[in-house]
């Protein structure tokens, strides 16, 4: 299966229209995110493109400094390309990139937890400790 699909990291081959458009109408965490957003925000990632046959199918981005830390976000498939293993696929080729081999993973998420416990992914003991503040 691997063979049948391409991962990239290659930003100049992201279809940001498609993927602004999944953000924006179809994911639960980026409704309403605006196309200037998005490119923003890819621009400033780590992102990861799945192709098949040319055609985008997924994308994932990771923001890090690729020495202590690294948040992933934005993880998808979409809809017709589900089901498939694409996902995992697309989360091995994260968690076996070069410049992510030493760092601390950060997720946050409200699905796909059976997925991301595979990756060793758990919830976190001590959530008091984290702060966070909002824009």
């Amino acid at each position: 299966m691997r063979n049948k699909y391409q991962i990239t990291t290659d930003k100049n081959r992201l279809n940001i229209v498609k993927i602004h458009d999944y953000l924006a109408n179809r994911s639960y965490w980026a409704k309403g995110r605006s196309l200037d957003e998005v490119t923003a925000s890819i621009e400033n990632s780590l992102c990861f493109g799945v192709y098949y046959k040319n055609e985008q199918v997924a994308f994932a981005r990771v923001v890090t400094d690729t020495v202590s830390f690294a948040y992933l976000l934005d993880v998808f498939v979409f809809e017709n390309y589900q089901g498939k293993g694409i996902g995992q696929l697309l989360l091995d080729a994260i968690f076996s990139h070069h410049d992510l081999q030493c760092v601390n993973w950060l997720l946050r998420t409200s699905d796909a937890h059976g997925l991301y416990a595979k990756y060793g992914f758990d919830t976190i003991d001590n959530p008091i400790s984290y702060m966070k503040k909002s824009s």
